[in-house]
């Protein structure tokens, strides 16, 4: 993968776009005016790896409760604005760390010039943000209908806006519902831009047609070497959102963060429950970062044959199952503990490793 050159920001200490690693971001889903529950859903996905987080701001209330929200919190915050610029000045002032505006709602030049001014005064970049659902009426009907080259145009016109302003930390997104008309967007995007490009796919759904859209259409574009930062977006808790953008990244070898647990589809000759072990296992190393590769096989024709690679693995027989370290049997376990000891074993492997300064990358 050859990486698509893109300028350098920074959002509050996190730099995105040139050489920076690919972050991954979310959005709470609390009412932004209740500090206490935004706060606490912050710090949940702070746990899960969230490394930038995104809160609507829909009205004053929302603006005021940025400062008390961002003293609590230990990652950037970003302020998402719509309709009223002045909510953008507001929640900049009392300490977001970005805006995410649609330059063309929030008013004429006047109004995106006073927003531009206070970023620039406090040293905020500015997300554009377009997406497919609410393009300007104008470029409906000249490219009939919310095309690629629609959404484009639409970004395009509103990085004009903000260059004329003379400003340009700017990061760029434009989301569509639908997988082609992503990739179509930001393939013809980023030919016409250096800016760091937030990708996703938005409103994608529910889990699992959420998943599969946002592996597609945000993996590929990965793939190409386009992407500074990522959303999954999920109707879901958004914790979910981070966990499946960081599979993403391992998935594709770009970045590794906790474990990733290896398990077989199952067939007649399992003989335990390998889902619950599985879910046993998934959610007791939830908040882990010490990369580690884990197998969890339904037999020992699967493991630990197939799962030699796996830094640690188990696998099931019938009251009984064996512990296994890179393909080599270490012992013979009690069905009933397969998972206590593989999780003293990751216990041990993790201790270990961190000595060593093993680090997310």
């Amino acid at each position: 993968m050859i990486r698509r050159k893109s300028r350098q920001i920074h959002v509050g200490k996190v730099p995105v776009g040139g050489d920076a690693p690919i972050t991954v971001q979310s959005m709470t889903n609390t009412p932004t005016q209740d500090a206490a529950a935004t706060v606490a859903q912050i710090r949940r996905l702070e746990s899960a790896g969230c490394e930038i987080v995104r809160v609507a701001v829909p009205d004053q209330q929302a603006a005021e409760a940025i400062a008390d929200i961002k003293a609590r919190i230990h990652i950037p915050l970003i302020a998402d604005i719509h309709f009223d610029y002045r909510l953008a000045l507001e929640a900049a002032r009392r300490g977001a760390d970005g805006l995410r505006i649609n330059p063309g709602n929030i008013g004429g030049q006047r109004k995106v010039q006073a927003v531009v001014d206070c970023a620039r005064d406090l040293g905020l970049p500015i997300r554009i943000g377009v997406n497919a659902g609410s393009l300007e009426k104008d470029l409906l009907k000249t490219y009939n209908g919310a095309t690629a080259q629609a959404m484009v145009e639409s970004a395009m016109r509103h990085v004009a806006l903000l260059e004329r302003t003379g400003f340009d930390q700017i990061k760029i997104s434009i989301k569509a519902s639908d997988v082609p008309r992503t990739l179509e967007a930001y393939r013809l995007l980023a030919q016409r831009t250096e800016y760091p490009l937030h990708v996703g796919v938005t409103e994608a759904g529910s889990l699992y047609s959420g998943v599969v859209k946002s592996a597609l259409g945000i993996g590929m574009l990965l793939a190409e070497g386009i992407g500074d930062t990522l959303r999954v977006s999920l109707t879901r808790d958004p914790v979910e959102e981070v966990r499946v953008g960081f599979e993403i990244l391992k998935a594709l070898g770009i970045r590794q963060r906790g474990p990733e647990i290896i398990s077989c589809p199952t067939c007649g000759r399992c003989g335990i429950d390998l889902m619950s072990l599985v879910e046993q296992v998934d959610q007791a190393l939830l908040t882990r970062t010490v990369p580690i590769k884990i197998a969890i096989m339904g037999c020992v024709v699967n493991g630990p044959g197939e799962a030699k690679e796996a830094d640690i693995g188990v696998a099931g027989g019938k009251g009984q199952g064996i512990l296994f370290q890179k393909g080599k049997v270490v012992r013979k376990v009690p069905q009933e503990r397969l998972v206590e000891v593989l999780l003293d074993e990751v216990d041990k492997w993790e201790a270990e490793h961190l000595k060593k300064g093993t680090a997310i990358v």
